[in-house]
């Protein structure tokens, strides 16, 4: 990314990074221009992998000479990446928080952030975008189990709970999602709850639309599987995509972006086929 633009934020940024050492201070006026500055160099480095976010974002940190702004500037960075929209880009936040407040080279603001950092990554570091799938085995309405996802097929993992007014939203979503899906899928609809009548109740209305995309209805009352923690699932939906050979490519998916998936997902089916 060696633009025009890239190169004079970078100048911008370095600039505004030296002025608290310089000035000896470290103001609330000089940390709003900072994060004006931040935002849109964040912005201008949407097309580069986390790879190289992550490496940008560490010169920046680095670059500051004032510890104070230092800590700013991280703090920033990791807050935008931890609540930024484009899927997999929370990868960003979780290497951050790695490299500088997990090693305390850095500190967070309070005590509460510290364990809310902490929680976030704890709950997102074992599902990002690449990774392998978290195994899990699942129990059937009917008894026995299933080991998900299962290899050699594309399996979509739905979390839901039938009160949660959101999941209800995109159960009645679905069958328009998937009705352009042209290639076989799995989908494992996860019920995170206990009560055994209401899961009965609502799973009638968990319907694909789509004869190549099978429901298959799954729950864990006891949460042996550990699914909450290998897929973060602490609210619900929670929407994954795996692709056949066990790699998360999709993950807390709303209803568009999984259809911008599909055709990606059918590529590797095709792939893997081969």
């Amino acid at each position: 990314m060696r633009t025009a633009l890239k190169r004079l934020l970078t100048a911008l940024l370095v600039l505004a990074l030296e002025l608290p050492a310089l000035a000896g201070t470290a103001d609330s006026l000089h940390f709003a221009a900072l994060d004006s500055l931040l935002l849109r160099y964040c912005e201008a480095m949407l097309p580069l992998d986390n790879a190289d976010k992550l490496r940008e974002s560490n010169f920046l940190i680095e670059s500051c000479r004032d510890s104070l702004t230092r800590q700013h500037v991280a703090l920033a960075l990791f807050d935008h990446y931890r609540n930024s929209k484009l899927m997999g880009e929370e990868e960003v936040a979780i290497r951050l928080h790695e490299q500088w407040f997990a090693t305390k080279r850095l500190a967070m603001r309070s005590e509460f952030d510290e364990l809310d950092a902490e929680m976030f990554v704890r709950f997102n570091r074992s599902s990002l975008i690449g990774m392998d799938a978290p195994a899990m085995r699942l129990y059937k309405p009917c008894g026995g189990h299933a080991d998900i996802p299962a290899k050699g097929k594309t399996t979509l993992l739905f979390f839901y709970e039938p009160g949660c007014s959101k999941c209800r939203a995109e159960v009645k979503l679905l069958p328009s999602a998937l009705s352009g899906v042209d290639f076989p899928i799995d989908m494992a609809a996860v019920y995170t709850g206990t009560d055994r009548k209401s899961w009965r109740q609502f799973r009638r209305e968990i319907r694909s639309g789509n004869p190549l995309v099978k429901v298959r209805h799954y729950w864990d009352p006891e949460i042996r599987s550990g699914y909450q923690l290998g897929y973060g699932v602490i609210g619900t939906p929670r929407l994954f995509m795996v692709e056949p050979g066990g790699t998360i490519i999709g993950r807390r998916l709303e209803m568009d972006s999984l259809v911008q998936l599909l055709p990606v997902a059918r590529a590797l089916q095709e792939l893997y086929i081969k």
